[in-house]
């Protein structure tokens, strides 16, 4: 190997190999109401979205179960209220995604906070979505 490819790589390697024997951050030491660091926001908004995923995810449990309810006649029935439903959702997931890991990926160019703000997109949306389904089936 010539000296110049050596001197390249020996600081290369240095890099790698304190990434990988660096201590991670702990869950338990993030701070998400201070959070500085790329990772810590990271941290924050993923654990954010999980919480608002959640939240969705029991919302729209809720609301399946109001639809097992309808006593209409088809097309108005329950099973085409449920899927009605099902597809509804499916769709939304789908808009959800595209707009935050599509659009707002594109926003930022693949900077370091593009992860937080897909993540901030995401949750907003989920929470929105939450809030929808909530005021539309699940609290009359």
């Amino acid at each position: 190997m010539p000296r110049s490819s050596a001197t390249t790589l020996l600081p290369l390697l240095a890099l790698g190999l304190a990434f990988i024997f660096a201590p991670a951050a702990r869950a338990e030491d993030i701070n998400c109401a201070n959070a500085s660091s790329t990772v810590e926001m990271n941290f924050c908004a993923d654990k954010d979205f999980e919480a608002a995923d959640k939240a969705l995810n029991a919302t729209y449990e809720a609301t399946l179960a109001t639809t097992k309810t309808r006593d209409l006649e088809k097309p108005y029935d329950a099973k085409s209220f449920e899927d009605a439903t099902r597809a509804a959702q499916r769709a939304w997931v789908a808009y959800r995604d595209a707009d935050c890991k599509g659009l707002v990926a594109q926003e930022w160019a693949g900077g370091s906070g593009t992860s937080a703000a897909v993540l901030g997109c995401m949750t907003e949306k989920t929470i929105e979505r939450t809030k929808e389904l909530k005021e539309r089936y699940n609290e009359h």
